[in-house]
């Protein structure tokens, strides 16, 4: 027989329910699935660049028949090599990436002596996305301050949505954009020697990283207690102020994930890069200077390289680096220099 001190009891056990029960295990398997597709991708990847390592710096001797041309009556006579490897080789030489091939600064896959140098491409995705960064910082970040401290609640209902909507624009048409009318405006303005270059391709890819850089930093600054702003009114500060030396301050860990997640965006961009930088492996400090990015490359020559071949797989070389630095950046970063930002900006 139930008693009254039951009923307690029994009000707390909970009830089954399917809708629950099965939107917990297709959440599950969606975050499953999610991670092993990025496991796969890194396999797929890691395992179509592996074959770099095996090539043999020494051409194989193999004889090889070369008919040569003739004109009017002449047959045609072989001639037979022994020792230059197969035809490739005895064209041009060996094409076997070395060490000292990928340390060098030329990058000329086709040519009768292949140049796989990556430093120029490594150089040319850093230089680019320096620029993007250093112009959509500021502007995504005061914007964000902004939008959390001073702008009212209607303006803030308009200006959030329409700086998170640039994150919708396709790459092409920004690269479009800056191919046909950025380009011309910078050369008109400033005067360089050539149209694309990498700062019309830093300005460019800085319209895709404002939004990301936004949206974080807004998050960041939104979250920060109200006590803060409040005791900084309090002893007489002024709003801006209180904006730049308290509030910002205190987000900065937030901040910083938001700028390292742009310099992610813009390391790995490949459509606006490849439309608005010239596409010429130059190593040099000159920001109007052409340059070519790491993930351009593979957008540009993968669909020409044949399957298996040298270049197909420096190709898959490239993407495996691209991964690497990527995974890190966001780690030391997370693991490191966030970890001491927040330990200083919140008192741990």
């Amino acid at each position: 027989m139930k008693t009254i001190s039951d009923k307690p009891a029994l009000s707390l056990r909970k009830k089954f329910r399917w809708s629950e029960f099965l939107s917990e295990k297709i959440i599950t398997l969606v975050s499953f699935l999610s991670f092993a597709f990025i496991i796969l991708i890194f396999v797929f990847v890691f395992r179509e660049a592996l074959p770099i390592f095996s090539f043999s710096d020494k051409p194989s001797a193999v004889q090889t028949t070369e008919v040569q041309e003739t004109y009017g009556d002449d047959s045609p006579s072989a001639t037979t090599t022994t020792g230059t490897g197969s035809r490739e080789n005895a064209a041009g030489g060996d094409r076997s990436p070395t060490l000292n091939n990928f340390a060098g600064k030329e990058w000329q896959p086709i040519s009768l002596h292949p140049k796989y140098g990556l430093l120029p491409l490594f150089w040319g995705s850093m230089k680019v996305s320096l620029i993007a960064v250093l112009i959509a910082s500021p502007l995504a970040i005061l914007a964000a301050l902004f939008t959390a401290s001073f702008a009212p609640r209607w303006a803030k209902e308009i200006l959030k949505p329409s700086i998170e909507l640039l994150a919708g624009f396709p790459s092409v048409v920004i690269g479009f954009f800056a191919l046909i009318v950025l380009a011309s405006w910078s050369q008109n303005f400033f005067g360089y020697q050539y149209r694309l270059n990498a700062f019309v391709g830093g300005a460019a890819l800085s319209i895709a990283v404002i939004p990301i850089i936004y949206t974080i930093a807004e998050d960041a600054l939104t979250t920060v207690p109200k006590a803060y702003t409040e005791a900084s009114l309090a002893m007489g500060a002024t709003k801006w102020q209180t904006a730049l030396l308290v509030v910002l301050p205190a987000a900065t860990p937030g901040v910083f994930a938001a700028v390292l997640l742009g310099v992610g965006r813009a390391f790995g961009e490949t459509m606006i890069v490849l439309m608005a930088t010239g596409n010429a492996p130059f190593m040099s400090l000159n920001p109007f200077e052409p340059i070519r990015t790491m993930s351009a490359t593979i957008g540009a020559e993968m669909a020409e390289v044949v399957f298996g071949e040298t270049h197909y797989s420096v190709l898959f070389l490239i993407g495996a680096l691209l991964f690497i630095f990527t995974f890190a950046l966001n780690a030391v970063a997370e693991f490191y220099i966030r970890q001491k930002l927040m330990k200083r900006f919140g008192g741990g």
